[in-house]
């Protein structure tokens, strides 16, 4: 049917928002999971929480009945209480979400208000275990991924580079020789990153004699209407783009963020984000005692408060603090 026909029901309107809107099918699962839980609240119930969550739908209701005048209201105590009982990145991505979806639908002509208006994000506590431990970079080399994959992220961790800059190289930008490459850094400026033997032994197989254009390439070949720069000159392939390379990643890892979990709640479960490299590498280094003007140059931050974040020694390094100070440890036996 076409995206101009009224949805007859809000689980229908959903999926055409998943579809038409162009979501990757790995988002596409948080994304349908978060609209369902807003579609209880949207009929002006409480959306279950816990295990009664999994599996349970909201009864159908047409997607007519979020233009109801009473509705603002009652979804803003609704989502208060169901804050109350969860994290506030859960209920401020959900929230994102939904809003999303509602001006799509908007934007379609099936609905006019949006009662999410005056429902204000939760103020989230900093996330201080975003630096991944050493084991668990371990775990990662160790993944049976594709040698693209494996090259990115590797070359993400040893370099500490941040994502979208690694997406930007092109293969004429690098020089094995120094284990170097050339990226334009957020602010525009040229720079060096440098990289380890790791992504020194895995860059040659990736670019397998190409002499120019994108690193990093997707598996097809581009769409008509791809940039010239963006195309390999040999494969005809574009270059990868960031928000398919965080999907593959956070996909990839979920059993490994999620150790406990069964492999049966695989698609409930949300892996790692890129960025947890690049802050786990400059942690690391931190806590190898690293010096501070040389984390500036291997972060390329401008001043010590931006690097502050990823300074913080993790949680392993102060355990083996502690416990080599343990004057117990150190008494002769």
């Amino acid at each position: 049917m076409p995206l101009s026909a009224p949805p007859p029901s809000y689980e229908v309107a959903v999926e055409r928002y998943l579809t038409g809107a162009g979501i990757a099918k790995s988002s596409a699962r948080i994304y349908r999971i978060s609209l369902t839980t807003w579609g209880w609240m949207l009929r002006g119930e409480p959306a279950p929480t816990g295990p009664a969550r999994r599996g349970a739908k909201p009864i159908p209701f047409q997607l007519a009945a979020i233009n109801n005048p009473e509705l603002p209201s009652a979804l803003a105590e609704l989502a208060a209480a169901r804050a109350d009982e969860m994290d506030a990145d859960t209920v401020n991505r959900e929230l994102s979400i939904a809003r999303k979806a509602i001006r799509w639908w908007q934007a379609q002509g099936w609905i006019e208000a949006d009662p999410t208006i005056g429902i204000e994000r939760r103020p989230a506590p900093p996330d201080l275990t975003k630096a991944l431990s050493r084991p668990q970079i371990t775990s990662l080399w160790q993944l049976d991924a594709p040698m693209r994959e494996k090259t990115f992220w590797k070359l993400l961790y040893e370099s500490a580079a941040r994502a979208e800059e690694i997406l930007c190289l092109n293969v004429e930008e690098l020089f094995p020789a120094d284990n170097r490459g050339r990226v334009v850094s957020k602010g525009g400026a040229i720079e060096w990153i440098h990289w380890q033997s790791g992504t020194a032994q895995l860059l040659p197989r990736l670019i397998a004699g190409r002499t120019q254009g994108p690193l990093f390439l997707t598996d097809r070949r581009a769409p008509a209407r791809t940039p010239s720069l963006d195309i390999c000159p040999i494969t005809g392939r574009a270059r990868l783009s960031y928000r398919r390379a965080e999907e593959i990643f956070e996909e990839s890892t979920r059993l490994l963020a999620n150790p406990l979990a069964s492999p049966d709640d695989f698609d409930e479960l949300e892996g790692w984000t890129l960025h947890r490299l690049r802050h786990s590498a400059l942690t690391h280094d931190a806590e190898d005692g690293t010096s501070t003007p040389m984390l500036l140059a291997r972060s390329r931050h401008a001043s010590l408060r931006s690097l502050e974040r990823y300074a913080r020694p993790g949680v392993d390094a102060v355990a083996r603090h502690v416990a080599e100070r343990d004057p117990a440890a150190r008494r002769p036996t």
